[in-house]
């Protein structure tokens, strides 16, 4: 096992988990309804924006099942590093995903008539449930494992993995499925 890099002190990480966990959902439940820039141009396709979101998105996923293989191989140190990654990447996701929503017009699925809007519906409701509450898990899991915690670690990374490569999948998909319903906005 690694060394702990973290003083585990968990009435002050409790309080920094749930504040960044609401202040994100919150600014998310805000923002993507906020269209500061509506009808401006800046010169480039803002949809260009949710492309990268999907690109991020697949690489948190292989991200996610690497670091699993790692894991179960005992190569921590590199888990260790893969985890971190991913967790950054997930936080370059948000800026990108916060400035899509704040840039473009909302984008409406087209073939609403056909039997591939209810599986788009399913993902789509599936992939927001579960993005707006996996943060807190995310940010628990990794705290216990950087406080040397890691049978409690073990414990939550049994629910939060799965959940969290779900919404990364699902994060593409969602894209590939919507992306042609995008109108190009110059």
């Amino acid at each position: 096992m690694l060394t702990p890099s973290l003083k585990k002190n968990d009435k002050q990480a409790n309080l920094f988990i749930w504040t960044v966990s609401f202040v994100v959902f919150a600014a998310v439940a805000f923002l993507v309804n906020f269209k500061l820039f509506k009808g401006v141009d800046l010169g480039f396709n803002v949809h260009l924006l949710a492309l990268c979101n999907a690109v991020i998105n697949g690489a948190v996923s292989i991200l996610l099942v690497w670091a699993l293989f790692a894991v179960r191989s005992k190569q921590y140190m590199l888990h260790k590093r893969l985890m971190l990654i991913a967790i950054l990447l997930s936080v370059l996701f948000l800026v990108s995903y916060i400035g899509h929503h704040l840039l473009a017009d909302e984008t409406k699925y087209g073939g609403i008539h056909d039997a591939k809007y209810f599986i788009y519906l399913f993902i789509l409701i599936t992939h927001i449930f579960l993005a707006t509450i996996i943060l807190p898990f995310i940010l628990f899991t990794a705290y216990r494992s950087l406080t040397g915690e890691y049978e409690k670690h073990k414990k939550l990374a049994k629910y939060t993995w799965p959940l969290w490569l779900y919404v990364s999948v699902t994060g593409v998909l969602v894209y590939l499925m919507i992306s042609p319903y995008y109108v190009p906005h110059l």
